[in-house]
């Protein structure tokens, strides 16, 4: 059996996007300081390194990340390597092979940005791709990118569509060295109360 880890590591000095909490670190009690154990605390965005956005993230009434489907987030997938330079279209996506797939995983050049750095011009996936995943029924759409949207976009067009069937959205996974195929996937979200997402550890496995 062959483990994939396709998430980034969640550090000082991670790339979170421009206006969001940056990551940070602080121990509130230490062994060099007489204490019993070392304990820390963090402060971290919900949205940093790999993670799961909650229908919460675009809509008021939507429900948090505590009651995102377990069901979605644990089983078979499929990576598609895409070449699409600007977005993933629907015109991309036609000529793919649907048969079985539950969940799908996009790997990009996105993917190759180093996690210290946030890069603006990523692949996004637009909204003729975002209703298409739907209407085959998709429960989780993943990318390498930072959002399925542009960085650009205002009204998040194709987060509505997936958030709003349902259909839960992980970004910013690390698929380089994850070859185009089905796996087994693995990416729990934190049962964390009233967020609107959540960082994982997200694993493929065959």
């Amino acid at each position: 059996m062959t483990f994939y880890d396709i998430s980034q590591t969640i550090g000082e000095g991670i790339a979170v996007w421009p206006g969001d909490q940056e990551y940070r670190l602080r121990w509130t009690m230490r062994i060099a300081d007489g204490e019993s154990s070392n304990v820390s605390a963090l402060t971290i965005g919900a949205h940093t390194g790999t993670h799961i956005d909650a229908p919460l993230h675009l809509f008021d009434s939507g429900t948090d990340v505590a009651a995102v489907p377990i069901n979605s987030c644990v089983g078979r997938a499929r990576v598609f390597s895409m070449a699409s330079d600007k977005s993933i279209t629907i015109t991309d996506l036609l000529p793919l092979d649907w048969r079985g797939v539950e969940r799908v995983l996009f790997k990009t050049r996105s993917g190759k940005a180093p996690i210290s750095q946030f890069e603006p011009d990523f692949v996004s996936i637009d909204e003729s791709a975002a209703e298409f995943l739907v209407k085959h029924r998709v429960v989780l759409v993943g990318t390498d990118a930072p959002s399925v949207d542009p960085f650009e976009s205002k009204d998040l067009r194709s987060h509505r569509i997936l958030l709003g069937s349902g259909t839960v959205i992980l970004e910013g996974a690390r698929l380089g060295k994850v070859p185009q195929g089905d796996y087994q996937l693995i990416c729990l979200p934190l049962k964390l109360s009233g967020l609107d997402g959540s960082p994982v550890r997200a694993i493929l496995y065959d």
